[in-house]
């Protein structure tokens, strides 16, 4: 029996994907979160068979929580929910370790599909994603220079996305148990290394790379 554990910002949504996922008799929901960051926590403590994550949240988004997530706990196989259809997003996503990807106006069985196929050990790709367009759209990121942002730590990712998201340093500190100084450090780090001049830079460069909805 898949164990699972459900991360959407939006109560109603959970409310929808857990009742959706509950008619399966062989699924058992262990734990839900509504940020990115309380994800990673709750899957590091319960590690369950599945993590189903939508894209788009606070505090760490999906493909983030996805990459922490096959590093601390690489039995969870991760189901990413997005509205995203296009190539960047899905191969970001699998190179990031996810092993499904559903996209949100898909057949509602979809989901209990891909659960089901990803808790077998294979992956999922819900139509009309292909996965032979995948793999050619991979090999040409693998040929492309190396990104800035892979450079980044855990941590800096972290703060970069609550930077983006309007947190000032102390609220940062308390969301990551850190002192405000060791935050403006990340801080500091991640624009040198993006090489950004400022708060204005850092916020188009976390919408052009998909941290914040572009309708942020």
């Amino acid at each position: 029996m898949p164990t699972i554990v459900l991360a959407d910002d939006h109560h109603i949504v959970r409310q929808g994907l857990r009742a959706l996922l509950e008619t399966e008799p062989t699924f058992k929901l262990v734990g839900e979160a509504g940020d990115g960051l309380q994800a990673v926590r709750l899957v590091e403590r319960l590690r369950p068979n599945v993590l189903v994550t939508d894209v788009m949240m606070p505090g760490l988004n999906g493909l983030e929580v996805t990459r922490q997530v096959a590093k601390a706990s690489p039995q969870t196989r991760v189901v990413i929910l997005s509205m995203y259809s296009n190539d960047a997003y899905v191969v970001e996503a699998l190179r990031n370790g996810a092993a499904g990807y559903v996209l949100k106006d898909a057949q509602s069985n979809d989901l209990v599909h891909a659960v089901r196929e990803v808790a077998a050990g294979r992956r999922y790709l819900s139509a009309p994603l292909s996965e032979r367009e995948v793999e050619l759209y991979m090999r040409k990121v693998d040929d492309a220079p190396e990104d800035p942002y892979e450079t980044l730590s855990n941590r800096e990712r972290e703060v970069l996305q609550l930077v983006a998201e309007g947190r000032t340093s102390a609220e940062i500190a308390e969301r990551l148990f850190i002192s405000p100084r060791t935050a403006e450090g990340h801080r500091a780090n991640l624009m040198r290394k993006l090489a950004l001049a400022n708060h204005t830079e850092l916020v188009k460069f976390a919408l052009k790379r998909g941290i914040l909805p572009l309708d942020q």
